[in-house]
């Protein structure tokens, strides 16, 4: 509830032709004044759609932007200085590619399996033959696996070779193989772990994805765990975000996915909303409240219950018999044992920074439009890598090996 009325911005939902809708104005229940909506309809739109979110006035848009239209809204952005996107342009760098998602990771020390790009069919080549195997070999565009139907496990360089002449994936992307305990799929708003849950492949499969026959659970996740992600969550200054974390048969943790784009219960996005909401009106409207393992709880429940819930909230933590058992209940860390209440402290849903700087301009970052165009300027150096899981890029034109 907005406790004193005062001016607020103006909102805007964005919305793209044949693309899933995100929000809703449903999600922002309370907002005192009309929320506007503007839809992009591709091809070229551009200059329409500049001019609608002028015409409405609009100081905040909110929506996540797919792959294909991400190079166009950074223009579409910088035609709007005075519009804040939501999330920023910069924390969706991961959502264009799998190939953005290694370069952040890189960037900020985050563990990921040890991965090379070629953009360059011959020296893609070369090391087919010369590395050794099993590797996987990945789809790169956009932020999703679809399901795990575009991830692939070889195990010599024939497969590899039949699989890249059929599939024709462009960059090629491939990573070695790292044997998997399971993975946990891990949702933040904030800064602050909401859902989190594992997915397990079938016995003797590699593959987690619930699609391919993977089993899920919201049990145990540990807290070393959730702690990686929210560092990733920091590093990308996003308002909600999303985290696939491998955890390895070694025992370490690696990030296989992460992006603003994600699928979520309504009810999660019910809760961004209202976190939004506390951002824009400078505290006036509520943070959302939101327990640590809330979804140990909630995962007990069927999914159908699950999709169709909304506007659940949680009242503060006040010493009483209600609540006792979720309140009081014990988790252990990696050094200790402590009660979920006391997590709730050390995982706080935090404000994101306003920022002003680019991070990832496209100009610069943009690798693969300019490996399909004729532009043969250097492609940047990469940031320094953890030796543990060193990493390889293996640019094109004139551009020697980064390591």
């Amino acid at each position: 509830m907005l406790r004193k009325r005062e001016k607020l911005p103006k909102i805007g939902l964005l919305y793209l032709d044949y693309v899933l809708r995100f929000f809703d104005k449903s999600n922002f229940k309370g907002w005192p004044d009309k929320i506007e909506t503007v839809t992009y309809h591709w091809k070229n739109d551009k200059e329409r759609f500049i001019k609608e979110v002028k015409r409405k006035k609009i100081d905040i848009l909110i929506g996540n932007i797919p792959a294909t239209a991400y190079e166009t809204f950074r223009e579409i952005a910088k035609e709007l200085p005075n519009v804040k996107f939501i999330p920023s342009l910069d924390a969706q760098f991961c959502n264009k590619s799998k190939e953005n998602v290694t370069r952040f990771c890189w960037k900020y020390n985050i563990p990921v399996p040890k991965t090379y790009i070629f953009y360059d069919k011959d020296r893609a080549d070369r090391f087919i033959n010369s590395t050794t195997y099993p590797k996987i070999i990945k789809k790169s565009y956009g932020p999703s696996n679809y399901g795990g139907y575009f991830v692939h496990k070889v195990n010599s360089k024939k497969e590899a070779k039949e699989l890249l002449a059929k599939k024709r994936y462009n960059p090629i992307y491939m990573q070695d193989f790292i044997p998997m305990e399971a993975d946990v799929r891990v949702m933040l708003i904030g800064h602050k772990p909401v859902c989190a849950f594992w997915r397990r492949p079938p016995k003797g499969e590699w593959l987690t994805n619930t699609s391919q026959g993977g089993s899920m659970d919201y049990h145990n996740v540990p807290v070393d765990l959730l702690k990686l992600a929210v560092k990733v969550s920091k590093a990308a200054n996003a308002e909600y975000w999303a985290c696939d974390i491998a955890v390895g048969a070694d025992g370490k943790y690696r990030i296989l996915e992460c992006a603003t784009a994600f699928a979520a219960f309504p009810y999660i996005r019910d809760w961004i909303g209202q976190y939004l909401m506390w951002k824009f009106s400078n505290g006036k409207f509520d943070k959302p409240n939101i327990p640590i393992y809330n979804w140990e709880e909630l995962g007990k429940m069927d999914s159908s219950i699950l999709r169709t819930m909304r506007y659940i909230t949680y009242g503060k933590y006040t010493p009483s018999f209600d609540g006792e058992y979720f309140i009081n209940k014990k988790i252990k860390t990696k050094d200790s044992v402590c009660k979920v209440h006391e997590l709730d402290m050390l995982f706080s849903m935090l404000n994101t920074e306003d920022r002003t700087n680019e991070e990832w301009p496209s100009h610069i970052y943009n690798y693969q439009d300019r490996s399909l165009s004729k532009d043969t300027s250097p492609l940047p150096e990469q940031m320094p890598i953890d030796q543990d899981e060193s990493s390889e890029i293996l640019s094109t034109k004139k551009d020697k090996v980064l390591v």
